[in-house]
Formats: structure tokens, C-alpha cells, sequence
């Protein structure tokens, strides 16, 4: 259950799962825990209950795992104990975001996650990265939606390899799914991987996928006042891309207005005004692109060079 807005996931599938070999279990009482079983059938656990409904469990990925049920406005429980239900859920995500931060900086992947609102165009804008970068770079899809694999075979389509993960009625990815899902996808060194979430500017803010960058994405046909009514995702963010903007002369979108509200509750986020359809200032986000991932190459190479220097 999502500790910000009280969602149930329900069960989570992730593209060519055996449903056999890696599902999701949904208990009575709210609490969700994920098995990734091994071909050899083999798979550990170590169950404690104690009062809070912890499972501690071996994982292949993980050396260890556990979730803690959180019961939204559930009788008896005080504010104080919710609070310290979404403290250890938020550091149990980190601890695989930071295993899955290793695991692509150790192979120089440079990861961003795009975060959005429904219908701002994230799809769009992806497909057309991909083809502006064939021939030029890697580029890997992990797609989140609640339901359906539409949006992952729009990506198949471009030729990129995409997994798709459905969230049910999760509102976001976590760390853990993105984990199994990286597992799934076969990433060559020094490529591109980009996350594509759930549509929703309130809970993917707090959750880290181990990724590079929070890109997010504000499409001019929505709100210009979108980042201060939504601070936590604005402020999580390096980069706005404001999409849509062919469509400008016909709104009445305030662009420095937007941009002015993002860099209250973020002054040093970066902006690029583009396109997905036209193309405008889609050089601009290649060329950011471009210089995250020489980037991400040069942290790789830095530990053999020390090593080497010693």
C-alpha cells in the first residue's frame, strides 16, 4: 500500500514473468511482498511477524527484503506510527535503489526516470528520442502503467527493447519492481535506460529507482501553475522539458509564468521548451542527454584508473 496516497497495488506484473517463478503476494491485512523464484526452484525465506506485519525475505535479487504494511487511516494507528511505517518503507526502496545506482554505474548506464502527469505526451516524446538516437546510442525502455502494454510496444515499434511493468492500482514504480525488471532487459555498457512512470506528479517523487536524473515533463496544454501545486516532483527534478509547445500560439499558456513557478520551489532546475511532433528543441534535450551519459562513462572508467594508479 503506497504510504503517500494509500493505494493498494494489487498484483504487479512485469513483462515474461513465469507466473511460477516471479509473482507478487497481496495478504489480508494490506501487506505485499514479491518472490523471484530461482529455475532450480529453489527460494529462501525467513518469515517474522512481529507486531507491525514485517516479512523479512531471501531474494536472488536482493540479500534481503522486507515490506511493512502501512494502513491508511486504519483505526487505532497514530499519526506517529504511519509515520514511521513510511520512513521504513521510503528506506527500504532506497536501499534497492542504491544496489540498482551500483549496478549501472558499474556498467556506465546512464538512467533517467520521466515522471509526468497523464496525457503529457511522455510516450511520444520517447519514441521520438529513440529514432533521433539510432545509430548514435543504446537505448533500453522500463515502461510503468497501471494496465495494458500499449505504451511498451509503441516503444518495441522504434526497435528499442522495452519490459513493461503494471502497477495495478499502484500509482508509481519502486525500486524493487525496476530491479526485477533491469534483470529482464539485456543493457551492453555505456547505454541509455530510460524509465518511463506512472503517470503522476505526487508519488514517484519520493520513490528513488536509482536513477541518475528525475526528468519531468510538463506538457503547455496543462496548467502553468503545475509546479508549485506539485512542488515535491518539481524540486526532485534536474530537468523540465515543457512538451507541446507547437501548440502554443492556440493556448493561452503563460511559458515564463511556468517556468518562473518551477524555479521557486527548484532554482536550479534546468529547462528546454520542445516538441516531440515538430522536432523544435529536440537537439537541446539529445545534447543534455549526450552529456549525462560521457559523464556517466567517465565515473565507470574512475575507480579502474585509481585502482590502476595504486
Amino acid at each position: 500500500m503506497c504510504t503517500t496516497c494509500g493505494c493498494a497495488a494489487g498484483e504487479v506484473k512485469i513483462d515474461g514473468a513465469d507466473p511460477h517463478h516471479g509473482h507478487e503476494h497481496v495478504h489480508a491485512d494490506g501487506t505485499r511482498h514479491s518472490h523471484d523464484h530461482g529455475h532450480d526452484g529453489e527460494h529462501g525465506h525467513d518469515h517474522a511477524h512481529p507486531h507491525d506485519h514485517s516479512h523479512e525475505h531471501a531474494h536472488r535479487y536482493a540479500p534481503a527484503h522486507s515490506h511493512a504494511a502501512a494502513h491508511s487511516h486504519a483505526p487505532g494507528v497514530s499519526q506517529k506510527r504511519m509515520v514511521q511505517i513510511e520512513q521504513d518503507i521510503l528506506a527500504k526502496n532506497n536501499a534497492y535503489a542504491q544496489q540498482n545506482r551500483e549496478r549501472l554505474a558499474g556498467r556506465g548506464i546512464f538512467t533517467l526516470n520521466l515522471v509526468s502527469s497523464p496525457g503529457s505526451g511522455k510516450t511520444t516524446l520517447l519514441c521520438k528520442t529513440i529514432d533521433m538516437l539510432k545509430g548514435k546510442a543504446s537505448v533500453a525502455v522500463i515502461e510503468g502503467d497501471q494496465q495494458t502494454d500499449q505504451d511498451a510496444e509503441r516503444i518495441r515499434a522504434t526497435g528499442a527493447p522495452a519490459i513493461q511493468i503494471n502497477t495495478g492500482k499502484g500509482c508509481h514504480l519502486d525500486a524493487h519492481m525496476v530491479g526485477h525488471a533491469m534483470q529482464k532487459l539485456d543493457l551492453p555498457e555505456d547505454s541509455l535506460l530510460m524509465v518511463e512512470n506512472v503517470g503522476n506528479l505526487v508519488c514517484p517523487a519520493a520513490f528513488d529507482l536509482g536513477e541518475a536524473h528525475k526528468v519531468v515533463i510538463l506538457s503547455v496544454t496543462e496548467g502553468e501553475d503545475k509546479p508549485i501545486k506539485y512542488p515535491d516532483m518539481f524540486r526532485a527534478a534536474t530537468l523540465m522539458l515543457l512538451n507541446k509547445c507547437d501548440l502554443l500560439p492556440y493556448l493561452s499558456f503563460k511559458v515564463d509564468a511556468a517556468i518562473e513557478f518551477a524555479r521557486r520551489v527548484n532554482p536550479g532546475i534546468e529547462v528546454i521548451q520542445l516538441s516531440a511532433t515538430t522536432g523544435q528543441g529536440m537537439e537541446q534535450w539529445l545534447d543534455w542527454i549526450a552529456r549525462g551519459a560521457q559523464q556517466a562513462v567517465r565515473q565507470k572508467a574512475a575507480p579502474a584508473v585509481a585502482s590502476a594508479a595504486r
